[in-house]
């Protein structure tokens, strides 16, 4: 695969940024790494825009159709950048931004062939059409006060999981 080096470093990266990520192979095993993952979640987004996340297999009764009474959101990430571990959301084809930032677990769905190795090499690659939204996602959400006492889960989520297909 010509992308592996990137994916080797995206995974070393984004674990040291205390996410979770997970290389699968392929839907099936998506699937059964989901199926664990969300196993004790009962309220889950997954806005099935593309189609990974139409292939995703949630149960229906758990389904929320609104991200803001989720407790975990499942949806592809557009991108992921190898040098910070971090996944990329755009306000593209419809999705709302907020729905990777607000319930307390995100699950990004990311295909290997969509990691980068920098962030420029990202933006070099959109074109001249910039979506109106670009948020990168980089671990869990920390902030810390003027004492530095550190806060997890703030502005953003509180977990992240990363399944790179």
């Amino acid at each position: 695969m010509k992308n592996e080096e990137a994916v080797r470093i995206f995974m070393e990266n984004s674990a040291k940024v205390a996410a979770r990520p997970i290389r699968v192979n392929g839907i099936t095993h998506m699937n059964e790494v989901l199926g664990e993952i969300l196993a004790n979640e009962s309220a889950i987004y997954c806005p099935g825009i593309s189609e990974l996340e139409k292939s995703a297999t949630i149960d229906t009764e758990r389904r929320v159709d609104a991200y803001r009474d989720a407790t975990v959101a499942v949806e592809e990430s557009v991108a992921g950048i190898a040098e910070t571990g971090s996944v990329v959301v755009t306000s593209a084809n419809g999705r709302a931004v907020q729905a990777s930032l607000l319930p307390a677990h995100h699950i990004a769905i990311l295909s290997a062939d969509n990691i980068f190795m920098s962030l420029d090499e990202f933006f070099a690659g959109l074109g001249k059409t910039l979506p109106t939204n670009i948020t990168l996602i980089t671990g869990p959400s920390r902030t810390a006060d003027i004492e530095l006492t550190l806060t997890i889960g703030v502005h953003g989520p509180e977990k992240v999981s990363i399944l790179v297909v």
